[in-house]
């Protein structure tokens, strides 16, 4: 199971415990781009402190497939010229 599904269902879990918050504004600055205190990381248990890690995983591979996704979509749709039929 991946970490986006298990943090998920984790937060579903106990929304309002204070490692869920963590996690979910970690969520939060991973999609917005935005800064995340290191600081609110090591207040997390073991378990929770490696969900993040898993999570930033995740993320960055996930980013990484979607920039090659939009890679591919300039050079098939812009760059190329169509083919012709043959």
């Amino acid at each position: 199971m991946n970490a986006i599904k298990i943090i998920r269902k984790y937060l579903e879990k106990d929304p309002t415990s204070e490692s869920a918050q963590t996690l979910a504004r970690l969520t939060a600055a991973l999609a917005v781009e935005r800064p995340f205190p290191l600081a609110d990381l090591y207040r997390l248990n073991y378990d929770e402190f490696q969900m993040a890690l898993d999570l930033m995983k995740d993320w960055r591979l996930d980013r990484y497939y979607a920039s090659r996704i939009l890679l591919f979509d300039v050079v098939v749709n812009s760059v190329l010229p169509p083919e012709k039929p043959t």
